[in-house]
This record gives C-alpha cells, sequence and structure tokens, in this order.
C-alpha cells in the first residue's frame, strides 16, 4: 500500500525547489511558495510548508531568511540548482520524476 503521507511530503518539496528555481536569482516569500503548492495541495498549510523548508534548508538545499515580522524568505540554494538541473545524483527523500530528456 502506498504512503501518502511520505508521497506528499516529498511530492512538495520537489515542488518548492521548482518554485525557487524560477524566482531565481531573488527568492520568494513563503506566501508565494505556498500559493503554488495549494494549486496541487488545495489543503497545504504554512506549517507544512515551513516544515519542509526546514528539512530543504537542512540538506542545504534552500537559504531561510526568518524576519523579524515572522515572514519567511527563502532562495534556491546552488545545490538546490543542481538538483533542479539534474547534474547531480538526489538521495532519496525528495520526489524529483526520473529525467526523460536531453537537453
Amino acid at each position: 500500500m502506498a504512503d501518502m503521507p511520505k508521497i506528499r511530503r516529498e511530492n512538495i518539496r520537489w515542488q518548492i525547489l521548482l518554485t525557487l528555481n524560477n524566482a531565481r536569482p531573488i527568492g520568494t516569500y513563503e506566501r508565494i511558495v505556498l500559493s503554488v503548492i495549494q494549486a496541487e495541495y488545495t489543503d497545504a498549510t504554512q506549517n507544512e510548508i515551513r516544515r519542509e523548508c526546514e528539512y530543504l534548508h537542512d540538506r542545504d538545499l534552500v537559504k531561510v531568511d526568518k524576519r523579524p515580522d515572522g515572514r519567511w524568505f527563502i532562495e534556491i540554494a546552488r545545490y538546490g540548482v543542481d538538483i533542479v538541473e539534474y547534474t547531480v545524483v538526489l538521495e532519496p527523500g525528495i520526489a524529483r520524476p526520473e529525467k526523460y530528456f536531453d537537453v
């Protein structure tokens, strides 16, 4: 039986990386990331996005700036870009699709 919470977490992490890659080189606030994730998971919450951003931060894939006003500003890190661009091997934990194309 499929582990649906695990599939959701890993897919959200991939979507966060894609969103932040599109926000390069500036980065974006978590609210924008949440709105993108809610296009697929309408019940996604701010806490869920923060939890997955912390996970990606711990893996050095994103940079998280927790602003004094309570908002989080997030940027993709160099290694995160490498993951999105399929230039490095990906360890488990992120639902990056298999590369089926050559650029």
